[in-house]
C-alpha cells in the first residue's frame, strides 16, 4: 500500500512509474517528446514553400532527443517524426528549403545530425546530399586569424560557445562517415581555441563569446571576452564535447586534449551547481544576485554532459553524483504534468546572444536577465529529453557489467560499396545503423552493462577467452562472398571447447538459399542441434501475419514478449542435450543446449537486426524489441549461472 501511495504522488508531478490502470507509464523522455511532437512546428509536415518555418537549429535539438528516445524504446513513431520533420525541407536532390549557405550561420549546421541519421538508417541519397551541402558551408566558413569558425557572417571575428554544438558534432560524424580524416585536426582546433580564448582561470567557467578584433562593445578590450558566464552557452559546449567524442578517432593525438577540456568543463560546471536545488542558474556565478533564476535548458545540458561522459568512461564515476542530483532537480524544478503521459518543461530562457541589430545585446547581467523565459521552448525540450534519455539508461539494471559479447565477422564476412565508393563490411555488425545492422541489438547489450566487440578472424579458444557470449550469424554462401570462410571440424572443436569451459554461444542462422547450412551444421550438431535446410514462414509483401510467432506464457527465455515476427526460418531438430525452447505448430523454432559449463542458443533466422526491432516497419503488436531485451537478459543469466 505504501508503494502505491508513493507512485501516485510521483505521478502528480509527471514522472510516475505506474498509471492508475496499473500499466507501466511512459518515461519522462517519451512524455516530453510526445509533447513536442504534438505542439511544435505543426505545419512542417505540409511545408510547401518559404511561408513555412525556416530552417532552424531549434528543431535539430528536439530531433536529437527524439533519436535518443527511439533508440531507447524501439518505437518507430519517433524515427518517423524525425524523418517527416526533415522531409518537409528537402527535395530529391537534397536542396534545403529556406537554408541560405551564404549567411555562413553556423547554427544552420545543427540539423545535419538528423540528416546523417536518416541517411545511415534509410540509405536515401537525398539525406547525404543535403548533409554534404552543410559540410560544404563549413569548408567555406569565415574564420578568425587563429582558424576558429566565425559564429555568423554578420558577427565577424567572433567565436561563441553555442557554435561548437551547432557545428562540431555534425562535422565529426560527417568526417567519420566520409573518411575526411584531416577534419579531426580542425575539429579539435575549434574546441582548443574556444577554451583558450574564453576560459576564466579563476572559476574555470567559459565566457559566452570572444571577439578576436576586440571591437565589439561587449568585448573586453584586453581579452576580447564577453562579460558573463551564461549557463546555456556552457551547456552547449559540454554537449558538443560528449557528442563529438562519439566519432572522434581513438588514436588521434588531440583526443587526450579534448578529454582534458571535457574534464575541466565538467569540474567547473559541478562547482557552480546550486547545492539546494541541484540545478544551475542562468548566470552561473551569481546565484544570489537579484533577478537571476534557475534555468532549465542549461541545467539539462549539464546533466546530459555529465551522465554521458561517465557512461562512456570519459569522466570519472564520481561525476555521476552531480548528474543524479541535477536530474532530481530538473524533475522538481521544471517538469509539470500536462495531461495523460505528457509533461511540460518550464523556465527556459528563449534566447540570449551578443551584439546584433536593432537591439544591441551588450552581454551584461541585466541584458541576460531581461530575455523572455518560457515554457516548452524547443531548445530546452530537446536538451531535457537528451538528459532524461541518458539518465534512464543509467538507471536500468546492469546485470552484464564486466561481461563481453562478441559478434563473428569471419563466417559472416560480406562487403558493400560505401558512401565514398570503397568497400566496407556490412550485415549484422554492431556499428551498422541500417536495416541489416545490429546497432540496436548492441545497444541493448551495452545498456545492460555488456561490452560489445567483433571477431574478424577464425575463432579459437585463445581469442574467445575474453568473450562471455559469442554470436555467429548467417554464415556466408558463395553467392554472398567470393571466398567464404566455411565452418569445419577444426573450427567447431575450438568453439565447442570454449562453450564447454563456460561460454554462451548464440547461433542465428537463416533459411536455405540465404545461408550456408550443410557445412555449418558440424558445429550445432556437437550440441544436439541440427538446422534443416528449409524456409518456414514465407511472407508475401506486407502480410506480416504470415511471419507471426506467438510465444506462450511462461517461456523460459522470452518473458515479456508475446508475439514476434520471424520470417523464412530454418527449422531445427533438437536431440539430447538440446531441447526446444520455442515450438510453433510442431516445428522447433528455438533450441537451447547445456554443454559442459556453457550454453547454446539457436534459431534459424537472425531476427534481432534493426529492420525487425527498430519499430519502423512492423505493426505495433509485434514485440521484437521486447524479445531482444528478453534474450539479452537470458544470455547474461546463462553466463552467471555457470558452475
Amino acid at each position: 500500500m505504501k508503494k502505491s501511495i508513493l507512485y501516485t504522488a510521483a505521478a502528480f508531478i509527471g514522472f510516475s512509474i505506474l498509471t492508475q490502470s496499473g500499466f507501466a507509464q511512459k518515461k519522462l523522455s517519451e512524455q516530453l517528446t510526445l509533447t513536442a511532437m504534438e505542439q511544435l512546428w505543426q505545419d512542417t509536415t505540409v511545408l510547401k514553400g518559404p511561408k513555412g518555418p525556416r530552417w532552424s537549429y531549434d528543431m535539430g535539438v528536439v530531433l536529437e532527443g527524439a533519436a535518443a528516445v527511439w533508440r531507447n524504446t524501439g518505437d518507430g513513431k519517433y524515427f518517423k517524426y524525425i524523418q517527416s520533420s526533415m522531409d518537409a525541407y528537402l527535395d530529391k536532390e537534397g536542396n534545403i528549403t529556406t537554408y541560405k549557405p551564404d549567411d555562413f550561420n553556423i547554427d544552420n549546421i545543427k540539423n545535419g545530425r538528423s540528416l546523417l541519421l536518416l541517411y545511415k538508417v534509410t540509405g536515401q541519397q537525398k539525406y547525404l546530399l543535403a548533409a554534404t551541402k552543410l559540410y560544404d558551408q563549413l569548408q567555406k566558413q569565415p574564420r578568425t586569424k587563429e582558424g576558429g569558425f566565425w559564429h555568423k557572417k554578420i558577427y565577424p571575428n567572433q567565436m561563441w560557445l553555442d557554435g561548437l554544438y551547432m557545428g562540431e558534432p555534425f562535422y565529426a560524424e560527417y568526417a567519420k562517415l566520409m573518411k575526411k580524416d584531416a577534419a579531426f585536426d580542425d575539429i579539435a582546433k575549434q574546441f582548443i581555441l574556444m577554451e583558450k580564448n574564453s576560459r576564466d582561470a579563476k572559476t574555470g567557467l567559459l565566457y559566452h563569446g570572444y571577439d578576436e578584433s576586440r571591437t565589439e562593445q561587449w568585448a573586453d578590450k584586453t581579452t576580447g571576452q564577453s562579460p558573463n558566464f551564461w549557463g546555456r552557452a556552457m551547456g552547449w559546449y559540454i554537449m558538443a564535447l560528449v557528442d563529438v567524442l562519439d566519432n572522434f578517432p581513438t588514436n588521434h593525438p588531440q583526443r587526450k586534449e579534448l578529454l582534458a577540456i571535457l574534464n575541466r568543463t565538467a569540474t567547473a560546471a559541478v562547482k557552480y551547481q546550486d547545492p539546494k536545488s541541484g540545478v544551475w542558474f542562468d548566470i552561473l556565478d551569481m546565484p544570489a544576485r537579484k533577478g537571476n533564476y534557475l534555468e532549465s535548458s542549461a541545467s539539462s545540458m549539464f546533466v546530459y554532459g555529465l551522465a554521458k561522459g561517465v557512461r562512456k568512461g570519459w569522466l570519472a564515476p564520481s561525476f555521476m553524483a552531480a548528474a543524479n542530483k541535477g536530474y532530481a532537480g530538473l524533475k522538481k524544478e521544471f517538469i509539470e504534468k500536462a495531461g495523460d503521459e505528457r509533461v511540460n518543461l518550464t523556465k527556459t530562457v528563449s534566447v540570449s546572444g551578443l551584439g546584433g541589430k536593432p537591439k544591441y545585446r551588450d552581454g551584461s547581467f541585466d541584458y541576460y536577465i531581461s530575455e523572455k523565459v518560457i515554457t516548452n521552448d524547443p531548445k530546452g525540450m530537446g536538451a531535457f529529453v537528451c538528459a532524461a534519455a541518458e539518465m534512464e539508461v543509467d538507471q536500468l539494471p546492469k546485470p552484464g557489467t564486466g561481461l563481453t559479447v562478441t559478434v563473428d565477422n569471419f563466417f559472416n564476412n560480406e562487403y558493400m560499396t560505401g558512401p565514398t565508393g570503397d568497400k566496407i563490411p556490412f550485415h549484422y555488425l554492431w556499428e551498422e545503423d541500417d536495416n541489416n545492422g545490429f546497432s540496436l541489438f548492441g545497444k541493448v547489450f551495452n545498456d545492460a552493462g555488456v561490452k560489445t566487440t567483433t571477431l574478424k578472424t577464425s575463432p579459437t579458444t585463445s581469442n574467445l577467452k575474453g568473450s562471455n557470449i559469442y554470436i555467429i550469424v548467417d554464415p556466408d554462401t558463395e553467392k554472398e562472398t567470393a571466398n567464404p570462410n566455411f565452418m569445419n571440424a577444426a573450427h567447431a572443436k575450438q568453439i565447442s571447447e570454449w562453450v564447454k569451459a563456460g561460454g554462451v554461444l548464440v547461433l542465428l542462422l537463416n533459411d536455405a538459399g540465404n545461408c550456408e547450412i550443410s557445412k555449418f551444421n558440424v558445429l550445432p550438431e556437437t550440441f544436439g542441434i541440427h538446422f534443416n535446410e528449409d524456409s518456414r514462414n514465407k511472407v508475401q509483401g506486407t502480410n506480416f501475419e504470415q511471419g507471426a510467432i506467438k510465444i506462450p506464457a511462461g517461456n523460459s527465455i522470452f518473458k515479456t514478449a508475446k508475439k514476434v515476427y520471424i520470417k523464412e526460418i530454418s527449422t531445427i531438430v533438437a536431440k539430447n542435450p538440446a531441447v526446444s525452447a520455442l515450438t510453433d505448430q510442431g516445428d522447433v523454432i528455438v533450441a537451447i543446449a547445456k554443454y559442459g559449463k556453457g550454453t547454446v542458443f539457436a534459431v534459424g533466422d537472425p531476427w534481432f537486426y534493426n529492420e525487425y526491432i527498430d519499430g519502423r516497419k512492423l505493426p505495433a503488436d509485434f514485440e521484437n524489441f521486447k524479445a531482444t531485451n528478453d534474450l539479452v537478459n537470458w544470455l547474461i543469466k546463462q553466463v552467471q549461472v555457470k558452475k
